[in-house]
């Protein structure tokens, strides 16, 4: 790495963005390319990827990657011009060297030295594009990195915008027609006709878009939550001070406030699709280490999500699509045999439903056995043989997040480590989430999660229990049922309600919390949805919708399972914010 650029530059700052985000998009570009490699458009679009990390590579001066990227721009280069056909060997380079780049941004990101790509690599690259003897001597002579003007314009351009320039200080004259730090020092000096272009492209300013540090961001959000705090806590004290002139100011502040969050929030939003373009080299990668044919259909990549989400869905999105690959879908002999096309289908999608974003992986392949996986459970240990037998089948399938759990009897780089299920649904709640497994055996498997848009601010319905007030994520309420909402009974062991002549299981969050029971016909009844399944919880009373900024759990209550985080309420006091999937899980279905 040159001595004139460190990690903490701005340049080198955003080539390690840019680079990535170029890389997710290589990856998916280089799948559908080599799904048809006569995509002239396609190959353009790869050509000029490579193309752009080798000039950043080389304004830079990181040797190792202007290699790499010069090897595939000459492999990539010979069948643009019709000579030499991409083969499987050359798609094989080319995934190799996405990988290495990866590599490399990561050790420029940590400061350590890069290391070369292998020399084999870059022959292999070479091979059929020259002579053996071209081949050598293209290998050992030293690539031209020198940047042109329209080179290192279009390089700041993906950058920083059209027009853009890194960080607040105007970037030196040098900066016309850079060279690697090995080149010799002196420089023509740029030609007067050079002297208008450069001042043309300063003054293009009409760019709409800005990078901004996402701790700014992060600060703007908090800044925003504390408002709504102050907003909630005026509109409870309002009635109170009858007021007119109070009560036009704070509708106002209340509508004002309302946009800002929404702008904010909006302002932290990002694709998913982001995440989603690196799985098609992923499903390529693993298709051909299993030696399967899959194709992998992606879906909803526009939908929105906050960036904290969508980062951290990626590790669990990455099992899941693995695990369809790897568990899910058959060898090409088998499917032929059980009269399915031999290439398996794997579909990743994504679309917003209100206030959470549905994303589902879903493949046809053989599906999932219930009496295998409770099988597996009860020899592993994790369930009682008296537990395992009045398991339903879905209720089977939900064995498989349990820590611990697999069905492989070999161990593989890909799964069979008894660890990773429970891990994707320790994750996805953390994020305020849920998955669910649907499966049919010989038909294929759907794993469905669902997150909120964003995890800064909740809309809930607030609930009372003897003074104290729980917040319910509203998204999960159905309806509120009338005061005395009906007669309680047992249908098989369960306290039911009769709601519009459907039993449905009824819990009471006082007998949950280890309160005192109350009649039922002195209780509010709110009903709630968790995954596919309705229930009722009972409750003293519901005070109404507010919207809460979470917070973390009190150390005494974390780790307690139904309980999400907390919150401030309008009148000042503290709200504890339930997690009704696991009120579910602990109450009605007695999983506590």
């Amino acid at each position: 790495m040159s001595a004139a650029f460190d990690t903490g530059d701005d340049i080198c700052a955003d080539f390690l963005i840019e680079a990535r985000e170029i890389l997710d998009q290589l990856g998916e570009q280089m799948v559908a390319l080599e799904g048809n490699p006569a995509d002239r458009e396609c190959l353009n679009a790869v050509f000029r990827g490579f193309h752009t990390i080798k000039g950043g590579a080389g304004f830079l001066d990181f040797p190792p990657m202007v290699a790499i990227c010069h090897a595939v721009e000459d492999r990539l280069n010979v069948a643009r011009s019709g000579e030499v056909p991409l083969d499987g060997a050359a798609f094989d380079g080319a995934q190799q060297s996405l990988d290495l780049l990866v590599d490399m941004l990561d050790c420029v990101a940590a400061g350590e030295p890069l290391t070369p790509a292998p020399q084999a690599l870059l022959d292999g690259l070479r091979a059929g594009t020259r002579s053996p003897a071209e081949v050598s001597a293209a290998v050992a002579a030293p690539v031209d990195d020198n940047l042109d003007d329209l080179d290192f314009e279009a390089l700041l351009d993906s950058l920083h915008g059209s027009g853009g320039t890194p960080g607040a200080t105007p970037a030196p004259d040098v900066a016309v027609a850079p060279t690697p730090a090995a080149a010799p020092p002196a420089a023509p000096a740029p030609t007067p006709a050079a002297a208008p272009r450069k001042l043309a492209t300063a003054a293009h300013v009409d760019d709409p878009t800005v990078r901004v540090d996402v701790r700014r961001l992060d600060a703007m959000v908090n800044l925003v939550g504390e408002l709504v705090l102050a907003r909630n806590r005026l509109k409870t004290i309002r009635p109170r001070l009858r007021d007119d002139e109070l009560d036009r100011a704070v509708t106002t502040l209340d509508a004002a406030t309302s946009r800002l969050q929404s702008a904010v929030m909006t302002a932290r939003m990002q694709p998913v699709g982001r995440v989603f373009s690196r799985f098609p080299k992923l499903a390529r990668d693993v298709a051909r280490q299993l030696s399967k044919n899959v194709d992998l259909e992606v879906l909803g990549a526009e939908t929105e999500l906050d960036r904290n989400l969508v980062e951290a869905l990626s590790d669990p999105l990455v099992h899941l699509v693995r695990n369809a690959i790897d568990h899910g879908i058959e060898s090409p002999e088998v499917r032929a045999a059980a009269g399915k096309p031999e290439q398996g289908q794997v579909r990743l999608s994504a679309q917003q439903e209100g206030d959470h974003v549905a994303i589902e992986v879903r493949d046809d392949g053989a599906g999932i056995d219930p009496d295998k996986i409770r099988d597996s459970a009860l020899r592993k240990g994790l369930i009682d043989p008296e537990a395992a037998a009045r398991l339903s089948g879905d209720e089977c399938l939900q064995l498989i997040f349990l820590a611990g759990f697999s069905t492989r009897a070999e161990v593989s780089d890909l799964s069979g480590r008894g660890v990773g299920m429970d891990v994707v649904q320790s994750k996805i709640r953390e994020l305020s989430g849920e998955v669910q497994i649907f499966s049919e055996p010989g038909r294929g498997s759907r794993f469905l999660i669902r997150v909120p848009l964003t995890l800064a601010i909740l809309p809930t319905l607030l609930v009372e229990i003897d003074g104290d007030v729980y917040a319910l994520p509203l998204v999960r309420v159905v309806e509120v049922l009338a005061h005395g909402p009906g007669v309680a009974m047992q249908v098989d062991g369960q306290t039911v309600l009769d709601l519009r002549e459907q039993p449905v299981p009824l819990l009471s969050l006082r007998g949950w919390l280890g309160l005192a029971e109350t009649p039922l016909s002195q209780s509010t009844a709110v009903v709630l949805q968790s995954g596919e399944q309705r229930f009722c919880l009972a409750v003293d009373s519901v005070r109404g919708r507010e919207e809460v900024v979470i917070k973390a759990l009190p150390r005494t209550l974390r780790g307690l399972a139904g309980y999400a985080g907390a919150s401030l309420i309008g009148d000042g006091r503290m709200a504890l914010i339930l997690d009704v999937d696991a009120l579910y899980r602990t109450g009605v279905r007695g999983g506590r």
